[in-house]
C-alpha cells in the first residue's frame, strides 16, 4: 500500500500518522511539507535569502521529524517531499503525480464559520477521489464503529474498508439509524396506523442491513463487539453513539463530488466527519446523480 502523509509539524500530523498505524501495518508512506507562500501577492518575486532559507531548513526538520515518527511505528517511509506553493493545490498536485492508495491528513477540528472558511484536510477530502485518513487526536487505535443504511455502498465500503485495514485485534461496532417519523412534517404524522406502519417497516429494513452487514464480518472471521439499530436524526445518532462508545474511528463512504455539488448538496457522511472527534476512514465512492 503506497499512502501520501501530510504534515505540518504540528502535533497534531504526527498523531494522525500514528493512530494510523494501529489499521495499518504494511505500507509504504511518502511524507510531504508545504513550504506556503500562498499569502505573498502575485507579483512577489522570491530570492533565495534569509526568509527562504529559513523555510526550507524549517521544512527539512519537519521531514526529519516524520521520518522518525513513521519509522517508530513501523511502516515504511518512502519519498521525502518538500514542496513551495498553495497547501492544497500542492497535496492534490502530488496525489496526481503518484498512484497512492490513501492520503493521511491530520485535522485541528473547525467549527463554526471557520468550516466554512475551510482548512487543508476539508478541502482535500473533498477534491481527492481516494480514501483518507482524518485523524483530530491521539488515540488507543482499538474502537472501530461502521455505520450502514442498507445500500449497496455502504455495503462496498465496508467491504472495501475490511480488505484495507488490519481489523484482527479490533472492537468492531456496527450501527444503523432509523429516523422519528414524529419528526416527518406531514399529514400522515397525525394517523397513529399509518406511524406504526412505518415503525414497522423501518425495524424491518434496520434489521436487514444490520444482518448484511454482520455476514460480511462473518465470512472474512472478523467478530462483531455490538450492533445497534439507532434512532433519531442519523448524523447527531451516530456522534452520540460514538462519544458514549469511545470510538477510535468510524469508517463512511463519501462519493465524489465537484466543487460545486460539495457547496449544494450536504450528507450525513459529511457531517460525522467534520464533528466527531474521533478519527475517520473516508471511502471515496463515484458520485451518480
Amino acid at each position: 500500500m503506497n499512502v501520501l502523509f501530510c504534515t505540518d509539524g504540528s502535533k497534531i500530523s504526527y498523531d494522525a500518522v500514528k493512530n494510523f498505524a494501529h489499521w495499518v501495518k504494511n505500507a509504504t508512506v511518502d511524507i510531504i511539507c508545504v513550504i506556503d507562500w500562498s499569502f505573498l501577492p502575485d507579483n512577489t518575486i522570491i530570492e533565495e535569502n534569509g526568509f527562504v532559507t529559513s523555510c526550507r531548513n524549517n521544512a527539512d526538520c519537519i521531514l526529519k521529524k516524520a521520518e522518525e515518527e513513521i519509522n517508530a511505528t513501523g511502516l515504511t517511509v518512502g519519498e521525502k517531499i518538500k514542496h513551495c506553493g498553495a497547501v492544497v493545490e500542492s497535496i492534490l498536485e502530488q496525489l496526481d503525480k503518484k498512484n497512492y492508495d490513501m492520503v493521511i491528513l491530520g485535522s485541528h477540528g473547525k467549527k463554526g464559520i471557520q468550516i466554512w472558511l475551510g482548512s487543508v484536510s476539508r478541502e482535500v477530502l473533498e477534491a481527492a477521489k481516494i480514501p483518507a485518513y482524518i485523524s483530530k487526536q491521539a488515540n488507543s487505535g482499538k474502537n472501530v464503529l461502521f455505520t450502514t443504511d442498507g445500500t449497496e455502498v455502504s455495503i462496498n465500503t465496508t467491504q472495501k474498508a475490511i480488505e484495507t485495514l488490519d481489523l484482527s485485534d479490533k472492537n468492531i461496532y456496527i450501527c444503523t439509524v432509523t429516523e422519528n417519523p414524529d419528526l416527518l412534517f406531514l399529514e400522515g404524522t397525525l394517523d397513529a396506523n399509518w406511524m406504526m406502519a412505518i415503525r414497522t417497516q423501518q425495524q424491518i429494513y434496520s434489521d436487514s442491513a444490520i444482518k448484511t452487514l454482520l455476514a460480511l464480518f462473518e465470512k472474512y472471521n472478523l467478530q462483531v463487539k455490538q450492533s445497534r439499530i439507532l434512532e433519531g436524526v442519523p448524523a447527531q445518532s451516530i456522534l452520540n453513539y460514538a462519544r458514549e462508545e469511545n470510538i477510535d474511528m468510524i469508517v463512511t463512504g463519501s462519493k465524489v463530488k465537484t466543487k460545486m455539488q460539495s457547496f449544494l448538496l450536504d450528507s450525513v457522511s459529511k457531517r460525522v466527519v467534520e464533528n466527531v472527534k474521533s478519527d475517520a476512514f473516508v471511502i471515496k465512492i463515484p458520485y451518480q446523480g
